[in-house]
This record gives structure tokens, C-alpha cells and sequence, in this order.
């Protein structure tokens, strides 16, 4: 089998080279992507659902047990958001800035060298095609040369040899063009909720805010 590919290669020349490190690249950013994902799944989603429910019934001190240490980027954006909340230094549209500036940074984190992925899938059949042309110039340069003695045999050999870069350009590219959809939908989805949780802490601290400011005009005025 290796022997098989090593032969691909050698006939493919350094575009077929270029598109095996391209893959190696490839397999390399999926699994870091993967064992990220992973490992933010130590029930941290759902214990920031439930930390909302009681930051929003008054205890802000259970909400915080419950997302404390937890690799989830909602639950650690949960966390910093109480954080930020208790210390009191932050309030009203600074807050809301300083949280919002977090939750993206937190997005970005998940989304990152995705990018990676996305240029490789664009890159590799593009680059099997310019193997594929440079190929066939060089057959028909060949047939050129031999005249009138022409082996048929020898020119479909050369364009079979042509057409490999563009084969696997497109092995290449098909996988990591499902692999960067499957993965930049996961951040999608994540980058949603975030948003959600961030847009739901923060109505809930506003109108808490709200609320104390008007218990505290009522008391001057009585």
C-alpha cells in the first residue's frame, strides 16, 4: 500500500507533494479541533442553563458553584460575567461592552484555524488542476517531438499522469471541505447560544438594576 502511494507520488511530482502535506496540515488542525471540542464537554452547557435559572431567581452564589471550573465556554463566560458583576466595577453600557467583548473572544477561540481548513479546501483542486494542465503541456510537447512516430501508448500513459494531480486534488479537498462545514456549523452553534446566554444575563442584570434604582428614588421621595 505505501509503496502504491509512494509511486503516486513520485508520479505526480511536487504539486502531488504539495497536496500530501496540504492533507497532513488538514488532519492535523481537525484532530486539535476535535480534542478542543472535547474537552469542553464536561457538562458545562447544561450547568450554565441552570446557573441562569438562578442568577435569575435572586442566587448569584449557587449559579456560581455550578459553572466554576467548568472548560465550557459558556460556563466560563457565565463565570466571568458574575465576576464582573460582583465586583460592581463595571455597570450599566460598560458592562455590557466588557461582556460583549468577552463572548466574542470566546467565539473566536472556537473558531480558530478553521480558517486554515477553508483555504486548503479552496487551494487543493485548484492546485490538481494546475498539475493536470502543466501534464498535458508536457505530453502534447512530447507528442510534438515525436513527429510522425507518435506511441499512443506513451501519450494516454502521460495523460492518465496528468489527470492524477486533479484526482487528488479533489480526495484532498472534498474531506476537509466537510470536515471545515461540520466544524465552523459546531461554532455556529455554539456562537449562538453564547449570545443568547450573554443577551439574557445582562436583560436580567439591567432590569435588576432598574429596580433598585427605582426602590431608591421611592425612598426619597418618602
Amino acid at each position: 500500500m505505501f509503496s502504491n502511494i509512494n509511486n503516486l507520488v513520485e508520479l505526480g511530482g511536487p504539486v502531488v507533494w504539495l497536496l500530501c502535506v496540504f492533507s497532513v496540515i488538514a488532519l492535523t488542525v481537525t484532530l486539535a479541533k476535535l480534542a478542543q471540542f472535547m474537552t469542553m464537554r464536561d457538562g458545562g452547557d447544561a450547568m450554565a442553563e441552570q446557573a441562569i435559572i438562578h442568577f435569575a431567581n435572586g442566587d448569584p452564589s449557587r449559579a456560581l458553584v455550578l459553572v466554576k471550573g467548568r472548560r465550557s465556554p459558556r460556563a466560563r463566560l457565565f463565570e466571568q460575567t458574575l465576576s464582573l458583576i460582583d465586583t460592581g466595577k463595571l455597570q450599566g453600557e460598560a458592562l455590557h461592552r466588557e461582556v460583549m467583548r468577552r463572548a466574542r473572544q470566546a467565539v473566536a477561540d472556537l473558531a480558530s484555524y478553521l480558517r486554515v481548513l477553508e483555504v486548503i479546501a479552496t487551494l487543493a483542486p485548484l492546485l490538481g488542476l494546475l498539475g493536470t494542465v502543466l501534464g498535458m503541456i508536457e505530453a502534447f510537447q512530447a507528442m510534438e517531438a515525436a513527429g510522425t512516430q507518435v506511441n499512443p501508448a506513451v501519450l494516454s500513459g502521460g495523460i492518465w499522469i496528468a489527470l492524477l494531480t486533479t484526482a487528488v486534488g479533489l480526495a484532498v479537498a472534498i474531506p476537509v471541505s466537510l470536515l471545515h462545514s461540520w466544524l465552523e456549523r459546531h461554532v455556529e452553534a455554539q456562537a449562538g447560544l453564547i449570545q443568547n446566554d450573554v443577551e439574557h444575563v445582562l436583560s436580567i442584570e439591567t432590569a435588576r438594576m432598574e429596580t433598585h434604582a427605582d426602590v431608591k428614588s421611592r425612598l426619597k421621595l418618602a
